[in-house]
Parts: C-alpha cells; structure tokens; sequence
C-alpha cells in the first residue's frame, strides 16, 4: 500500500484521468457511430442499409485488440501512401490517443448501433402517425415523442455496452497510451510488484463501473417516472 500511495500521482491522476477521457471521447463519438448505423439500418435505401449491416456484421466479428493494431499501424502506413500517391499530405502520424479514442468508438458504434435500431423500433409507429396528422413538425416529433422513449428503451442495453466499453479502453495501454493499465505495468514491473499495482487498477475500473452504474440508473429512472406512475 505504502508504494501505491508513492506513486498514486502517476497512477491515479495521470493515468486514471487519461483513461476517463479515452472512455468519455469514445463514448461520444460512438453514439454518433450508433444513431447513423441505425438510422442507415432503418433507412428505405438498400444501399444504406447494406453498409450498415455490413459494418455491424465485420465489427462484432473482429477481435478487438486485432483492430486496435492495424488502425494504429496499418492504418498510419495506408494513410501515407495515399498521401504520397495523391500528392495531398507528405506524413501524417496517428497518435495512440488519437487511434485508441477512434477505434474503440468505431468497435462500439457497431454495438450501439443495434441498441439504437432496437429502441426505435419499440416506438409504437401510431405515435408518430398521430403527431404527423395533428401537424407537429419533424423535429417536435422526435423531441417530444421519439427522443424521451428512444432514452428509455435504449438504455439497459447501453448500459451493458457501455460498461463493457469502459473495460475496452485498457487495450490502448499496447500501442503505448499512458493510461491507469500502461503505468500500473510499468510501475510494477519495475519494484517487482506487478499484482498489487495491477489490482489497483482494477479497484479503479471497479469504481469507475459502479459510478457509471448509479448514474445510469438514476437516468433510466428520470425517463421512467412517467411509465411507472401509470
């Protein structure tokens, strides 16, 4: 405990709030990935609808870790080459924050893409016909109708997605981020107590996933209330 608390700047501040931030920046960037796949998966047009299930279907069948690798190497190598051919850049480097933030959104987005198309789906279509007859706009129509009850069906599935994303983002400690796993590694490693500073990066994700948990609930409960007075 002693060499916990020695080194708790490094571990905890530094490291704890890089991956904080990793999960937070995938986060967003994957409800964005999520509400386009499921709007291209509901969509009339086939082509969109081919993509998406495409991407959902090549995403969830991918490693991880294999993805994490060839974007941040193979995707900088790629990036270059078409630079060089095309004569629009000369370099371009794919920082492990960068890389890690994008592909951890892009494997969730495929997830929450499914989360998204559930819950609209669970929307009776007649609530959406009636707000159209009595003449409320698009963008009423989602904000009144659409958005509260999209939030409520969606939720215990992002939930589950997002707690499994929060776990996800230990991956970006191999290609060289400094997060709460890469100095936890490196720090017992180098005392040779590689478990007790391991373990407390789990008791941080295990923090993290119980806050995150409280907060969720405390949100499905606010778009519930309604359903549950009745």
């Amino acid at each position: 405990m002693e060499a916990i608390w020695e080194y708790r700047d490094l571990i905890f501040i530094k490291g704890g709030l890089l991956t904080v931030e990793v999960a937070v920046y995938s986060l967003i960037l994957a409800t964005i990935f999520g509400l386009l796949g499921s709007w291209a998966k509901l969509s009339k047009n086939k082509v969109a609808r081919a993509g998406a299930d495409g991407y959902t279907t090549i995403i969830r069948g991918i490693p991880d870790l294999v993805l994490m690798l060839l974007i941040f190497f193979q995707g900088q190598i790629l990036l270059n080459r078409f630079g060089e051919s095309t004569g629009l850049w000369t370099f371009v480097e794919i920082d492990p924050m960068t890389a890690g933030v994008f592909t951890i959104a892009f494997i969730m987005g495929a997830y929450y893409t499914e989360t998204f198309r559930g819950a609209f789906l669970s929307i009776p279509s007649g609530q959406i016909e009636a707000a159209t007859a009595c003449g409320m706009s698009r963008p009423l129509i989602f904000r009144r109708i659409i958005w509260p009850q999209l939030v409520r069906y969606a939720l215990p599935s992002f939930t589950n997605n997002w707690l499994v994303q929060l776990k996800t983002t230990a991956l970006v400690s191999l290609i060289g981020l400094q997060d709460i796993v890469y100095n936890a590694n490196a720090i017992g490693r180098k005392l040779r107590e590689p478990f007790t500073f391991l373990f407390a990066a789990l008791v941080f994700f295990l923090f993290l996933t119980a806050v995150s948990e409280i907060a969720l609930r405390l949100l499905e409960r606010r778009y519930s209330a309604g359903i549950r007075r009745a």
